[in-house]
């Protein structure tokens, strides 16, 4: 079965450079459980425009992503994240967190090596979903240790799974330059 599996280089992430071809992403939005995180990390280049930074900052640099492309599958994430951010999400687990909503917007980009340049392999905007539970466990953690892969800015793992919620929504997805595919998560249910 198909699927959208990517391991992301997280430091390509941070200290973008032209001269080396790994694939990146960034999660550019996100509030859980009504908690809003910072696109506090301002200066991340835009691998499509490595001359300017990312519109808006980013909430966090990807590591890894997956989604096996059903309309009701789970995405799973995992980025690095700020020490404010980590503080805000930590503190909201260890609290009586009741709201499993999240929102999120996030971009994945890869070299075409036909083309020569970046391009947007994975896109999901203002996308709406629900913590996956594991059991009775939320699938859900921030890390307690900050992240050794880049040391400045200081960051820490993040890794969730996110349902889709009861509404359809679009993923732009790309297998080259130019070579574009929309695919649909989430399915709309009457009232």
């Amino acid at each position: 079965m198909p699927q959208f599996a990517r391991s992301l280089n997280v430091s390509q992430g941070f200290n973008f450079r032209k001269d080396k071809q790994a694939a990146v992403g960034f999660v550019t939005e996100m509030t859980v459980g009504g908690v809003a995180l910072k696109a506090d990390q301002e200066t991340v280049l835009d691998p499509a425009n490595p001359s300017a930074a990312l519109s808006g900052g980013v909430v966090g640099v990807l590591g890894h992503y997956l989604w096996e492309l059903g309309t009701t599958d789970a995405m799973y994430v995992s980025a690095q994240i700020s020490t404010e951010n980590k503080m805000q999400l930590s503190a909201a687990l260890l609290g009586d967190m009741t709201d499993m909503s999240v929102t999120f917007s996030y971009v994945v980009y890869e070299y075409d090596p036909i083309e020569k340049k970046y391009f947007l392999s994975n896109k999901g905007e203002k996308l709406e979903g629900i913590l996956e539970k594991n059991g009775d466990s939320l699938n859900l953690t921030v890390a307690d240790d900050e992240s050794t892969e880049v040391q400045s800015p200081k960051n820490f793992t993040l890794q969730m799974g996110i349902k889709p919620q009861t509404k359809e929504q679009t993923i732009e997805m790309a297998t080259g330059f130019q070579k574009n595919v929309a695919k649909k998560w989430g399915i709309t249910a009457g009232s």
